[in-house]
C-alpha cells in the first residue's frame, strides 16, 4: 500500500474542494492518505492567530467557526507523529544545508520514516530532500 502525506497547502486545497486534489484523493483509500503532525501544528497555529487578531465579534465568530471546521476535518485524517527516528532524520537534513524550511524538512523526515510520498505544490523544495518521493496533485 502506498502512503501519501499531504502538506498544509495540499490539505487546505482538499478541505476546500479543489477539483484535481479531491479527485486524486478520492482515488485512494482513506488509509493511504495522511498528514504529519507538523501540518496539524501549522493549521491550528494559523486559526489560533486569527482568533487572537479578531477585531470585532464578526471576525471572532468567523475565526472560531473556521477553527472548528478545521479540527473536524483534521479529526477524520490519519496523523503521523514526529518520532525520535524522524527527529534524527530531520537533524541530518538540517546538517545537509538543503535550503528548505524547517517545517518542510520535518514533514519530509516523517515521510521518509514511513517511505511515503509527500503531496505538495512546493515540489521545488521537497525534491531537494534525498530519497524523498514528491507529487503535486493540484495540476492533474
Amino acid at each position: 500500500m502506498n502512503l501519501f502525506v499531504l502538506d498544509s497547502d495540499t490539505l487546505s486545497l482538499l478541505e476546500h474542494g479543489h477539483e484535481a486534489v479531491s479527485a486524486r484523493a478520492a482515488s485512494h483509500s482513506a488509509g493511504e492518505i495522511a498528514i504529519a503532525v507538523i501540518t496539524v501544528d501549522e493549521v491550528l497555529r494559523g486559526w489560533f492567530s486569527m482568533v487572537r487578531k479578531a477585531k470585532n465579534s464578526r471576525q471572532l465568530a468567523l475565526a472560531y467557526d473556521r477553527l472548528a471546521r478545521s479540527v473536524s476535518f483534521l479529526f477524520r485524517t490519519r496523523i503521523l507523529t514526529f518520532s525520535e527516528t524522524a527527529i534524527a532524520t530531520f537533524s541530518q537534513l538540517v546538517k545537509a544545508k538543503l535550503h528548505v524550511g524547517a517545517n518542510d524538512l520535518r514533514i519530509a523526515a516523517i515521510a521518509l520514516e514511513y517511505e511515503a510520498t509527500v503531496v505538495t505544490r512546493n515540489v521545488r523544495d521537497f525534491q531537494c530532500v534525498p530519497g524523498l518521493t514528491v507529487e503535486d496533485w493540484s495540476k492533474e
